[in-house]
């Protein structure tokens, strides 16, 4: 028996001595990416055709048991499959920063006059001005010849302050009477009424980069270019970020999309308009009609679908040139994600979908949404295969023994983690992505399920944000009672499952398995819990890394039984600071600073104390000097004194100024730690801290 099992985990120890003596430079190179998923897919060969053969042997589907194992089956091979075309995917990327570099230069080059006329989109509909201004002020100050370049806010709302606002950047405010076909209508609309060269769509909340059209427009030099996709990049962080309190130690939800698997399409010439942050030519529009598709309510992907039918193709920049706004709650984040299942779904039922005419079998492939199907059902299915088995008695696999396990089913799944993480290594985190999915499919699987048979006739939900999206529900009940039920549930099973009176000899074999996928799963559901359990960030104003010195002048209140000698109460005193993060609401900053440049060296030193509603002004470098008050005072762990300071009032210049100084220039870069060992750390560490919470 012994020995039985230590050939067992013969695969376990192979892969285990892979990840030991693979040296660190290697792990990145693409020929031992495709060796070891050559591997994987010979094990997996070999795994699904004894989960065929063997362990449905006997499953009547006359029978609940048959029912479930077979169920099972089909879904686990829909959800290996869809991780093959992942790693295809993944095998494929490409890096167009060089082009883009060649391309910069060549237009830097030229006679503006000779530059072409870009069109500015930005669709709008229930944003708010916190949302709006932003990207408003940056799409009006993007490096390109003034008289090349107009801006128009799409404003389905029709409101009156957005056209203020407009008038005010030096943009045009285009409304429509109806808002027929919702986002793309009001694209289309405005098609009519321009006449750029090329189109730049920003959803409101997309802030573009100074450069983004210079590092963009140059990939048109190619005629077979129709669209010329950037990533989706934020500022702010996600729901479960936040819920975790892990913004700068685990990536967002969807860098894995935009930073690897976006560029493994764009490698595999399968790259598509992801909404905002594209630009299209216009002729390529006119090719396909004059307008985006308005048969589904995910309008950028059949665009990309009429233009490939057209010989067309879209080139994707893997680039942060636009930063936008991740949801800020749950319920936003929801909101978002059943909109983008339902629209790729539908997809399916048209005939300009992806099993329409016109397209390659590769293309066919790689533009079908199975994803959303098979992950809804695969994640749900995973988290409560193990309380069916421990509470029903039926189960998941049979004529299988704990031997078999080791040796055919586990090392497969080792193995394409390994893989994925090697292929990865800055955005995939298996608890993380675990996490994410299980947290999606409680939510998603009816909303996959009902399109599936009523596929049309949804209404269009904009995702909220700003205070849309801050003022919902602080805690999402549905999903914080499937995760704690699924979780109960295993935990009874846990208990039934120690007597082994329960399972009987035919189970023996099965149980240390499940209980061990038990309890990886109740940690999956505990997190999930957590960030349900997050209520929506109530600040208003994203924070931005700050460490410049600068001065602050501050007229200090006198203290209570203030000691005689000191300045007199009211006495204005200016002091060097060095900032520590910055917003357009305030700043915090650190009074014991190091020596400023000399134009700020001038100063008073001051020795009166400073106290919580202390008023002043501070000064910052590109904006000039801003009133504010100071609203917190504490020493740091190095003993320093820091302040928290809110702006009290800003003049519209210096506002618009800021929002530059803080949104267009990239300010907030993206660190996180890339270690697995201590990512899983953190992510547990920050588990506990927000439960604590």
């Amino acid at each position: 028996m012994a020995s039985d099992l230590v050939a067992a985990l013969a695969p376990l120890m192979a892969i285990a001595a892979l990840w030991c003596l693979v040296p660190q430079g290697w792990r990145g190179r693409v020929w031992l990416h495709a060796l070891m998923a050559l591997v994987l897919v010979a094990l997996l060969l070999r795994y699904l055709w004894w989960r065929l053969t063997v362990t449905t042997d006997g499953a009547s589907l006359a029978t609940a048991e048959g029912v479930f194992v077979w169920g099972l089956l089909i879904v686990e091979t829909l959800a290996w499959i869809d991780a093959l075309i992942l790693i295809a995917l993944l095998l494929r990327r490409r890096d167009r920063n060089a082009d883009a570099d060649t391309h910069e230069a060549r237009l830097g080059a030229m006679d503006p006059a000779e530059l072409p006329v870009v069109d500015v989109f930005i669709a709008t509909y229930n944003e708010g001005l916190e949302v709006l201004e932003k990207t408003l002020v940056g799409a009006t100050r993007l490096d390109w010849p003034a008289d090349r370049l107009r801006v128009h806010v799409l404003d389905d709302g029709r409101r009156d302050w957005v056209g203020d606002l407009a008038r005010r950047e030096g943009a045009a405010h285009v409304t429509r009477p109806d808002n027929a076909h919702a986002k793309a209508g009001n694209i289309n609309a405005a098609l009519k009424r321009t006449s750029g060269d090329f189109i730049l769509v920003l959803d409101a909340d997309f802030v573009p980069q100074r450069n983004m059209l210079m590092r963009m427009i140059g990939f048109f030099e190619d005629p077979g270019v129709g669209i010329v996709q950037a990533p989706h990049s934020f500022f702010n962080a996600d729901p479960v970020q936040a819920g975790l309190n892990l913004r700068d130690r685990m990536p967002d939800d969807q860098r894995f999309f935009f930073d690897d698997i976006m560029r493994g399409r764009d490698g595999w010439g399968v790259a598509f308009c992801c909404g905002s942050n594209g630009i299209l030519r216009r002729t390529a529009m006119e090719e396909i009609g004059g307008g985006l598709p308005t048969g589904s309510i995910t309008e950028d992907m059949l665009l990309t679908l009429a233009m490939l039918r057209k010989g067309r193709r879209t080139v994707y920049l893997h680039e942060p040139l636009a930063l936008g706004l991740a949801p800020e709650s749950l319920g936003a984040f929801f909101v978002q994600r059943a909109r983008w299942a339902r629209g790729a779904l539908q997809i399916l039922f048209l005939r300009d979908g992806p099993l329409g005419a016109g397209l390659s079998l590769a293309q066919r492939i790689l533009f079908m949404p199975s994803h959303w199907i098979v992950q809804s059902l695969a994640q749900t299915a995973a988290m409560a295969t193990p309380a069916v088995f421990m509470l029903t008695g039926m189960r998941p696999l049979l004529n299988a023994t704990l031997e078999d396990v080791l040796y055919l089913q586990i090392p497969v799944l080792v193995l394409i983690l390994l893989l994925l993480r090697w292929m990865a290594p800055r955005n995939f985190f298996p608890l993380a992505a675990t996490v994410l999915g299980v947290l999606q499919a409680f939510r998603l699987l009816p909303v996959v399920l009902g399109t599936l048979v009523k596929p049309f006739g949804h209404a269009f939900k904009v995702t909220p944000k700003g205070a849309d999206a801050r003022t919902g529900l602080a805690r999402d009940l549905p999903t914080l009672a499937m995760a704690t039920g699924l979780a109960a549930a295993s935990i009874l099973g846990l208990a039934l499952a120690s007597d082994p009176d329960w399972h009987g000899d035919a189970l023996t074999g099965l149980v240390p398995v499940v209980v061990g996928w038990t309890l990886i799963n109740v940690a999956v559901l505990l997190v999930v819990s957590v960030v349900a359990l997050t209520p929506p960030a109530p600040r208003k104003e994203e924070r931005f890394p700050w460490p410049e010195p600068t001065l602050m002048r501050l007229r200090i209140p006198a203290p209570h039984g203030m000691a005689a000698g000191t300045k007199a109460p009211g006495h204005s005193c200016e002091r060097a600071v060095t900032g520590s993060d910055l917003s357009l609401g305030g700043a915090a900053v650190c009074m014991s600073a190091p020596q400023p440049p000399s134009v700020l060296a001038r100063r008073e030193t001051a020795d009166a104390p400073i106290a919580e509603g202390g008023e002043g002004s501070l000064l910052v470098r590109g904006v000039g000097w801003v009133d504010c008050k100071v609203i917190r005072v504490w020493r740091d762990l190095q003993g320093r004194e820091r302040l928290g300071l809110e702006f009290t009032s800003m003049t519209t210049a210096r506002r618009t100024a800021l929002i530059e100084k803080l949104y267009t220039r990239g300010a907030r870069a993206r660190r996180w730690n890339t270690n697995p060992l201590t990512q899983s750390w953190w992510m547990l560490s920050g588990t506990f801290r927000a439960s604590a919470r």
